[in-house]
């Protein structure tokens, strides 16, 4: 930008971090009072371009800081730090109801930010910016490895942390969605823990006559884990989302092979039938079927499946006998499972059981399903593969968009903070550590 000699700088600190890492956006060289509009854009690895924008004013220096300065208008508003992510939306012209997820995680997510003259909000290629800077998001940390598990029948992908470890672990277990999801177990990966992002609910897998998903495959899974010469076996936590959830209690309460040090569960419910297989889950959840419902645009809502809550012990996971710390986090606008209730239930259980000490609940109003890693961008409903048919449908996850985006940044800090606690602090049954 010319006039007066001034040279519009932008830059972005770290300009290469962690997806969970904050940065710093700065505007300088610019009059005082000056109208510019910030617009981010990044390329998926499913090819959909994604963006957000923010209008600014500068202050009497002429500068615009992202992180203590209000936002005016845009794609998000007021002091926001990481709206210029958390706020992406796809382009307009893209495809509609996708998610933004990182498939391949050795490479980084790269984040173009530019600047333009004035409050705009549209035709950012063609209006011209006076400045741009790019940043790259990683979920892998320099000196984390990735490794394909093909141990026995358990499939998967191992992350390792840099150095010689021994470090703690963490078998990391996603959805109905199916197949092989990466991005998390890379994360924590990279905080220092080796994770195993496991494969168990993909089209692969279950079509797999030889693999009978059940106990023993999730219990194979675990001693994946606590036999790796490059982990502490009596620290090992299992980290479930969604059906990752059931899979989770269930293991931790009834499998003599699974002694999980802690849980983290994220938008799951105890409510199932007696454990066995997969597929023997699957089909009890198929025949309540008939209570799916539809909102006015047609997107599908499951959370009444598992409702009302079963009085009936024999439904459920006896949540009285599990041993652990268990982190459990609530989106309170879940609209696929009924998360809400199973929380309270659960805690009701614990409490008649004298083990609710174990219990450490995050709820947060307005959050939707899909609560990941910080500023990953908000989507309401998205198209969905059911894994065992292969048919795609259109899910209402709930949420909105600013609360769910705090409570994205909000469990996720103190998910870390609780599998620091547990995972890395001292055993309290050993002598000298009280």
């Amino acid at each position: 930008m010319s006039g007066n000699n001034l040279l519009t700088v932008l830059s972005v600190r770290p300009s290469r971090g962690l997806v969970d890492e904050k940065f710093q956006v700065v505007v300088e060289n610019l009059f005082p009072g000056q109208e510019v509009t910030l617009h981010s854009q990044m390329r998926s690895d499913d090819d959909d371009v994604w963006h957000a924008y923010g209008h600014y004013v500068s202050d009497d220096e002429g500068t615009v800081k992202v992180a203590e300065h209000v936002c005016v208008g845009g794609s998000y508003e007021g002091m926001e730090p990481m709206g210029l992510l958390w706020s992406m939306k796809p382009v307009p012209g893209s495809r509609t109801e996708v998610r933004l997820r990182k498939t391949d995680v050795s490479q980084p997510m790269v984040v173009h930010i530019s600047v333009y003259r004035g409050h705009i909000s549209q035709g950012f290629g063609e209006a011209g910016a006076v400045a741009r800077v790019v940043a790259e998001r990683w979920y892998m940390a320099p000196g984390v490895r990735r490794l394909d598990v093909t141990e026995g029948k358990v499939r998967g992908t191992l992350f390792l942390p840099p150095g010689p470890g021994p470090f703690p672990a963490i078998l990391d277990m996603w959805g109905g969605g199916g197949g092989l999801v990466e991005y998390r177990s890379a994360l924590l990966a990279s905080h220092g823990y080796v994770s195993l992002a496991l494969d168990y609910m993909s089209h692969k897998t279950m079509a797999d006559l030889s693999v009978e998903v059940g106990n023993q495959y999730f219990e194979a899974a675990f001693a994946v884990l606590t036999e790796h010469p490059q982990v502490c076996r009596d620290r090992v936590a299992m980290y479930g989302l969604s059906f990752g959830t059931s899979v989770a209690l269930a293991m931790a309460v009834y499998s003599p092979a699974v002694q999980p040090r802690c849980l983290v569960c994220v938008n799951g419910s105890h409510v199932q039938q007696e454990w066995g297989s997969l597929n023997d889950i699957l089909k009890e959840l198929a025949k309540n079927v008939h209570k799916t419902r539809y909102d006015e645009e047609q997107r599908v809502i499951w959370r009444d499946l598992l409702l009302p809550i079963p009085s009936d012990p024999s439904q459920k996971v006896a949540m009285g006998n599990l041993q652990c710390p268990l982190l459990l986090i609530v989106g309170e606008d879940d609209q696929n499972w009924p998360t809400l209730e199973s929380a309270k239930d659960m805690e009701k259980m614990m409490e008649e059981a004298g083990n609710r000490h174990l219990l450490t609940v995050l709820s947060y109003p307005r959050a939707g399903h899909l609560i990941e890693p910080p500023y990953t961008p908000h989507v309401r409903s998205s198209n969905f593969m059911i894994a065992q048919s292969r048919k795609k449908v259109l899910v209402l996850w709930g949420g909105e968009v600013v609360a769910h985006s705090r409570a994205q940044e909000d469990s996720w800090r103190k998910t870390l903070a609780f599998l620091q606690q547990h995972l890395y602090g001292p055993d309290p049954e050993a002598p000298g550590d009280q």
